[in-house]
């Protein structure tokens, strides 16, 4: 007899657990909400307007002498890079991830 409740407890906790772990998961994937398929940042005149959103605030009216920025696709992370137009200074760089636009790297050269 106290074998047969032991099982039954056990089969009921072992369910429980499965179920709670089911809806978990299936909560998770309701609160991704909309993925785009080609990720946030799908290509270069995107990453370059993110990377431009981001640098404005740190260096200012500044970061315009470096333009035009140019942004290449590397293992699915935008690298964004200004121009240098002379000998001194340097230019702003970001990397940002294509699938979610996580800023990976902000810097800037000297």
């Amino acid at each position: 007899m106290v074998k047969l409740f032991f099982i039954s407890v056990t089969i009921m906790v072992l369910t429980l657990t499965m179920t709670t772990t089911n809806n978990a998961e299936k909560n998770n994937n309701q609160n991704k909400g909309y993925v785009p398929e080609d990720g946030f940042v799908p290509n270069e005149e995107t990453a370059v307007k993110i990377a431009e959103a981001v640098w404005f605030p740190i260096y200012g009216e500044k970061i315009n002498e470096n333009k035009p920025f140019q942004a290449i696709l590397v293992k699915g992370v935008w690298q964004v890079t200004g121009t240098i137009h002379t000998s001194k200074g340097g230019a702003p760089y970001a990397e940002i991830q294509k699938n979610d636009c996580k800023i990976l790297i902000i810097t800037h050269s000297k």
